[in-house]
């Protein structure tokens, strides 16, 4: 363990948190995602798993130490539910409120189809799923600029 990190964050997560750059996405997912079939053709290639988490908590573990993007209108993308895309599901709710007190600011986040955003999954840099049973618990998150001193 070491100070100031949020005990949920395993090693792999803190690493491939590091690794990511800005604008790189990561997809946060329950676990009806078909997640490492997915994870196979991202950036990481394999799934990284949260156990024991739901979403809300694992996002307000990663989001202690990744900023989201501000220079896109939408850092956020959730999947829409399929046959209603206008349809809210709690974890939306539950997610936004997570986003916001984060970011200390309103967070946009956007909507894709279900096969739109499986695409636009694997083009990510890595899956991690949680425990969360969902449904919809699908999420991409853009990573933003850390204002760090110089060194």
């Amino acid at each position: 363990m070491l100070k100031g990190i949020d005990q949920r964050l395993s090693a792999e997560v803190v690493h491939v948190l590091m690794l990511m750059g800005h604008g790189d996405d990561l997809v946060l997912c329950d676990v009806n995602h078909p997640a490492a079939t997915i994870a196979a053709e991202t950036t990481h290639g394999r799934l990284i798993d949260m156990a024991g988490c739901d979403l809300p908590t694992a996002a307000r573990a990663i989001l202690s130490l990744m900023p989201l993007d501000t220079f896109v209108p939408a850092p956020v993308t959730r999947m829409q539910v399929v046959g209603d895309p206008e349809a809210q599901m709690p974890v939306f709710a539950r997610m936004q409120a997570v986003l916001d007190r984060a970011e200390g600011r309103p967070v946009a986040m956007q909507a894709l189809e279900r096969f739109e955003f499986y695409a636009a999954a694997k083009r990510a840099f890595a899956i991690i799923r949680t425990s969360d049973s969902g449904p919809y618990g699908c999420f991409i998150l853009k990573k933003g600029v850390v204002d760090l001193p110089e060194v």
